[in-house]
C-alpha cells in the first residue's frame, strides 16, 4: 500500500507528526513495534504538560491516538519492522516479514529508552516507584526518602534537583568516585540532604504494589544489606532506539541520529523527530514541538517534489 508518509514510532513525536501530517491531507501510516505512548506511559502522573493541570502518561498517549485516526492515520502497532528502505524518491518498510508499504517521506521517531540496571524487580516496578525522570516524577516524593542510582552529571544534578522534594537523597555508584564534572560533584557534595554510598549497586527491588525496598551490594566487602524506600531514580545512561538504521543514516558516536535545522537527515526526504535525534532535552513537550516540525517539513518535501 502508499502512503504520502510513514512515521516509525508512536510516543508523543510520531504521534503528533502524524496528526500535523494528515491535518495537512497527507496519507499518513503510523507504525510502532511496542504500544502507543513510547516512554511517556511510563510516568504515572504528568503535570507539566501546558494546558493540563494533571494526566497520566498512559492517558495522554490515548487522547493523541484518538485524535491521530480522527484525522485520517491508519496506525499500526504490537508489529516488527522487517525490512527498511530510505534511500531514493520512493521509501519502503516491511512489517512482520509479509506486508511492504512505501511513502514519499519518512518520519523517525523510534524514541530511546533510559539504560536500565537489569536487575531483579526492575521491570516489575518500573513507574511504580522507579523512574528515570527527575522533572517528571520528583513532586512525588514530597518529604521521602529515595535513592538516586548513577555518578556521571545527570545523576549528580538530579539528585540535587530533588532534594527540593525529598527529605533524604542517598546517591548509590558502582565506583569509588564520579564521573561528572567537578562543579557537579561539589554541589552534590554541598547538599545537607545527600548521603553517598559509593562502591555499590542495588541488586534487587522489593515490594508489592510500589517499590518498598531494595538490596544493596557493597562491592569491596561483597555485603547484601536491605534498604527501605519510598523511589529509585535512575541515571546510568540513555539509549537511543535508532539500532536498525545504523549504516543507512547518519548517527552521532552516541547513535542519536544526526539531523538539520529542518530535522531532515542525511536521506533526502527522512526525517527525525524526538528522542531519536540528537537534542540535550528530552521532554514530551519538546518531542511534540520536534514531530509537529517534521511533519510540516515532510509536507513541504512533498509538495515540492
Amino acid at each position: 500500500m502508499n502512503y504520502d508518509i510513514i512515521i516509525i514510532g508512536a510516543g508523543p513525536s510520531g504521534l503528533t507528526a502524524g496528526i500535523y501530517a494528515a491535518r495537512a491531507k497527507a496519507k499518513v501510516l503510523i507504525v510502532n513495534e511496542g504500544s502507543v505512548g513510547g516512554q511517556m506511559v511510563l510516568t504515572h502522573q504528568i503535570e507539566n504538560y501546558p494546558g493540563v493541570e494533571s494526566i497520566s502518561g498512559y492517558q495522554l498517549s490515548k487522547i493523541m491516538r484518538k485524535q491521530a485516526k480522527t484525522f485520517g492515520c491508519d496506525i499500526k502497532t504490537g508489529v516488527e519492522l522487517t525490512k527498511i528502505s530510505l534511500e531514493g524518491d520512493v521509501k519502503s518498510i516491511e512489517i512482520d516479514s509479509k506486508e511492504t508499504f512505501t511513502a514519499k517521506s519518512i518520519i523517525i521517531a523510534s524514541g530511546g529508552r533510559s539504560r536500565s540496571l537489569n536487575v531483579k524487580g526492575e521491570n516489575e516496578f518500573k513507574g511504580r516507584g522507579i523512574s528515570y525522570c527527575a522533572t517528571c516524577d520528583g513532586d512525588f516524593y514530597q518529604n521521602m526518602e529515595i535513592i538516586v542510582v548513577g555518578g556521571g552529571n545527570s545523576a549528580l544534578e538530579e539528585a540535587v534537583s530533588l532534594t527540593k522534594y525529598a527529605s533524604k537523597v542517598t546517591i548509590i555508584h558502582q565506583f569509588d568516585h564520579f564521573q561528572g564534572y567537578q562543579h557537579a560533584i561539589d554541589e552534590a557534595k554541598a547538599n545537607p540532604k545527600i548521603n553517598f554510598l559509593l562502591e555499590s549497586k542495588i541488586v534487587e527491588f522489593l515490594g508489592t504494589e510500589k517499590v518498598e525496598k531494595v538490596k544493596v551490594e557493597n562491592l569491596k566487602t561483597g555485603e547484601i544489606n536491605e534498604m527501605s524506600i519510598a523511589g529509585v531514580f535512575i541515571f546510568i545512561g540513555y539509549v537511543p532506539q535508532t539500532e536498525r538504521f545504523k549504516g543507512i543514516i547518519e548517527l552521532n558516536q552516541w547513535g542519536e541520529i544526526i539531523v538539520d535545522e529542518n530535522l531532515q537527515t542525511n536521506q533526502k526526504g527522512v526525517f527525525a523527530a524526538g528522542d531519536a535525534r540528537v537534542t540535550r532535552t528530552r521532554q514530551i513537550t519538546t518531542a511534540v514541538a520536534d514531530g509537529t516540525v517534521a511533519a510540516l517539513r515532510a509536507v513541504d518535501f512533498i509538495n515540492q517534489k
